[in-house]
Order: structure tokens, then C-alpha cells, then sequence
């Protein structure tokens, strides 16, 4: 079998045109498919390999510049040998493997377009999801309640939605907190709502609640949850607008940045809540603030898609450079 060699070049690159004449010129000496690639046809493919081309592919090796003819000799019989050997062996996973690299199928193709287009997918999934909370209010302002109920049910499930922790539109006022949180100049929600007792549970009438004409229409989100989402959002549209060339944030400036402060209010929270004495002795009760929760939620949401993103990039163009190398064959060999 000819071994396939995929040359990464550019426009006005002379190390570029050598390399392509050094590799036809060792055609008769080990017989090769050369495909020349431009690195500037594919955004993935620039962002690989940017300005160091040439690149030479060959099977599992790579040429980088600067190389010479006796390099790349050496490479193409090393591939060449590489075959012979797994030819000689009658190796089954090598015959299925190169039958997979010649057949170009409909989830190459689909995989291919996932990988280029997966951060759009992404963007527009938390677009929807961030979003629609804020419908619900504008459905109950416009008099549609079974639309807005359709999506309090939705959410339901995916956040506590306690009126005393959420944020309201239309409204004399954006928040109603909770009276313990100690935010002076604001109605709390006690006032606003006639709910007083919130000690149950569960506080289902807090998570009932959606709001009036004077008070506003609660978003089907809490502070939080609000903060968090539009945090992935807004990583995932910086990250779109740059290219995707932002670096990961390391591990552990998720953990002290992203993590800590959220885990820190929420959880104080919680656990100051507990009606035990020995824990207020320690932990005395306290209510977050709607500052608190949206910025502790935005540092995690934020440093949650700056450490993820990035990684899931990675593996993306992996993927698209290994389909666009199959493409690249395929189309050569055709």
C-alpha cells in the first residue's frame, strides 16, 4: 500500500515550494500520495499550525520546518516500513483501520460539522435556557398565565424559584429579599408578598409565588442561577468573538476563584439555616444578599466555561484535523 503524505503549506512560503519539490522528487524512490494542504483554506487548520509551516504528515509522524530531503526520506521509508510490518502480520484492527480512512461516511460528516460548529450550538442552547426565565413575567405582564405556567413548570425541577431569592421585572422594585437579609430602603418580600411565614421546609408558598401588578412578575430563575447561566453565556460569546484561541484557566483558579466564593455564601447559608443551637453558636443565621449570590454565581459560571470551554476545544480540533486530513486523502485519492 502507497503511503499518504499531506504536505501544510501557505502563499509565498519558499521553504514551502522546497518541501513540496523535495517530496516529488523522492516519488521514484518510495512512491508516496501527496496532497498539499493550505493552511489558510481552513480556519482550523491555521489555527494549528499558524506561521510554522511547512508540516509534513506522514501516518503517525509529523515533519516540522526547518527539515531537509534526507529527513523526510527517512520518514517516508519509516511509514513505509510501518506498513510492510502490519501487512506482514495480517493485522485486523490495521485492515479495518485503513478501510475507515479510505470510506468518508455520514457521520464523518456530521462530526465534522459538529466540531466546527459545536461553540454556536453551545452559545444558542444557553441563549434558550437563560432566556426563557425572562419570558415568564413578560407572558404574566401580557395576561398569558397558561404560557408563563408552562414555564415556572419547566424550570421547577432545575431551581428552588423562591420569590425571596429571585429577581422581578415590572415591578416596583427588582428584588423583594428576604426580611433576615438586613437590606435597608427596600420592601422585603414579606411585605410585598403577605407571605410570612417562609420557616417551612420546603417554603412552597415562596416558590408559588410569581409575583403582581405592583410587586412585578418573578423570572423563573433565581438570582443565582440567573447569574450563573448568563456567566457560561457570556464566556461562551468572548470566547466565540476571539477565536477560541483563549487559553484554560488553570484548576486551581477555578477551585479559589470560581468555586470557593459560591460554595462559601451558599453554603454558610445553608447550613446557618438549620434550626439546631449548637450550629448558630458557631454559624450564626444569615441571608445572603442578591449582590452576593449574582456575583459569587457569575465568578462560578464564568471560571466554570473559561476551565470547560477550552477543553472541549481541544478535542474539537483534534477531531476536525484528523476528518480534514481523511477529507484531504479521500479527495486526492478520488
Amino acid at each position: 500500500m502507497m503511503v499518504n503524505v499531506i504536505l501544510y503549506t501557505r502563499t509565498d512560503c519558499h521553504l514551502c515550494e522546497q518541501a513540496e519539490a523535495d517530496l516529488k522528487s523522492l516519488q521514484q524512490a518510495v512512491p508516496h500520495h501527496l496532497v498539499v494542504q493550505d493552511v489558510d483554506s481552513d480556519p482550523s487548520l491555521r489555527q494549528e499550525y499558524g506561521f510554522e509551516v511547512p508540516v509534513v504528515a506522514v501516518g503517525p509522524y509529523k515533519l516540522r520546518a526547518p527539515f531537509t530531503r534526507q529527513d523526510l526520506e527517512m520518514t517516508l521509508r519509516a511509514e513505509a516500513d510501518r506498513h510492510s510490518q502490519l501487512q506482514r502480520v495480517d493485522d485486523d484492527a490495521y485492515r479495518k483501520a485503513v478501510q475507515r480512512s479510505q470510506t468518508i461516511t455520514t457521520a464523518d460528516r456530521v462530526s465534522y460539522w459538529l466540531s466546527r460548529h459545536y461553540l454556536l450550538l453551545v452559545n444558542l442552547a444557553l441563549l434558550l435556557y437563560v432566556g426563557l426565565p425572562f419570558l415568564a413575567p413578560a407572558f404574566k405582564r401580557a395576561g398569558m398565565d397558561p404560557s408563563a405556567d408552562v414555564i415556572y413548570k419547566i424550570y421547577s425541577p432545575l431551581c428552588h424559584q423562591w420569590g425571596f431569592r429571585s429577581w422581578y421585572l415590572f415591578g416596583e422594585q427588582s428584588y423583594y429579599p428576604h426580611e433576615s437579609a438586613g437590606i435597608e430602603g427596600v420592601i422585603t418580600f414579606e411585605q410585598a408578598s403577605g407571605i410570612t411565614d417562609l420557616n417551612d421546609p420546603a417554603r412552597l408558598a415562596a416558590r408559588e409565588y410569581q409575583g403582581e401588578t405592583d410587586v412585578g412578575y418573578k423570572i423563573a430563575l433565581c438570582e443565582r442561577d440567573v447569574a450563573i447561566w448568563g456567566a457560561l453565556l457570556l464566556f461562551g460569546l468572548i470566547y466565540a468573538a476571539t477565536g477560541r484561541r483563549i487559553p484554560q484557566l488553570h484548576w486551581l483558579l477555578w477551585l479559589l476563584v470560581g468555586l470557593g466564593p459560591a460554595g462559601l455564601d451558599g453554603f454558610s447559608q445553608l447550613l446557618s439555616q438549620f434550626p439546631y443551637e449548637s450550629i448558630h453558636a458557631i454559624l450564626p443565621y444569615r441571608e445572603s444578599t442578591p449582590f452576593l449570590r449574582s456575583l459569587t454565581g457569575f465568578l462560578f459560571g464564568f471560571c466554570t466555561a473559561w476551565f470547560g470551554l477550552p477543553s472541549v476545544e481541544e478535542v474539537m480540533r483534534e477531531s476536525r484535523l484528523a476528518l480534514a486530513r481523511k477529507f484531504a486523502l479521500a479527495k486526492k485519492r478520488a
